[in-house]
């Protein structure tokens, strides 16, 4: 544990660094994927090539990705816009697949009472097929939180500061407690964006979390019951 309190400045730099560089491709990839997955819940051939092609995007190799990207983007190696941008395509190929089952299994019945109380597409979409294809969406996320999180680490070889840093390094040096550090830290990054996550979820969704509480009945009808109340 003496390196590791040596080097505190350093440890805290780079899991800084790890949690900028892991937020914006999660936020990001959810912006992008949530109106992908709505034009693939809209027509099938949509949805087989969309999710298909979030599938095929996720296969590629990320080192590979992360050095071509300069060559595609026109930037410098050593840019973190290459990692952001790489690890947002990862992200939008994750959650792509869970945005359009979400919005896919939103009952007809829902949507066709809110159009025939006038609902505009915008409003629709808003107002009931978001919040319930809330639970599916956050579950999503979840998992693209966790992915990114990971493969962070993975810009150290091309020079980005992250916790990466300290496999590279404990590597070259043989030095197994600079690579613990490096794991548990990025697991705590982890679990902190995860609680954080599911703390969100229950603000914004608080019925979903009651329907979980024994003796209460499951009101998936909540967000919808809320837009009629608004629209009249």
């Amino acid at each position: 544990m003496t390196w590791t309190f040596a080097n505190l400045d350093l440890i805290v730099e780079l899991t800084l660094n790890h949690i900028r560089l892991s937020v914006i491709p999660i936020v990001l990839g959810f912006a992008i994927a949530v109106p992908l997955g709505w034009l693939a819940s809209r027509r099938r051939t949509l949805r087989a090539i969309i999710v298909s092609g979030g599938s095929l995007l996720y296969t590629l190799p990320s080192l590979p990705l992360f050095v071509m990207l300069p060559y595609l983007l026109g930037t410098k190696v050593l840019s973190e816009i290459n990692v952001l941008v790489a690890l947002t395509i990862y992200a939008v190929a994750v959650m792509v697949r869970s945005a359009a089952d979400a919005l896919d299994s939103i009952p007809a019945a829902a949507k066709e009472a809110s159009t025939a109380l006038g609902f505009s597409p915008v409003g629709l979409f808003w107002r009931v097929e978001f919040p319930l294809a809330g639970p599916v969406l956050l579950a999503g996320i979840r998992v693209v939180s966790v992915s990114t999180i990971a493969l962070v680490s993975v810009g150290a070889i091309i020079g980005s500061r992250n916790l990466g840093y300290l496999f590279t390094n404990g590597k070259q040096r043989d030095f197994l407690e600079e690579i613990l550090v490096g794991i548990v830290a990025s697991l705590l990054i982890a679990l902190v964006f995860d609680l954080i996550l599911v703390g969100i979820g229950r603000i914004l969704m608080p019925w979903h979390h009651s329907s979980r509480i024994p003796g209460r009945m499951p009101s998936l009808r909540a967000p919808a019951a809320r837009s009629r109340e608004a629209a009249v």
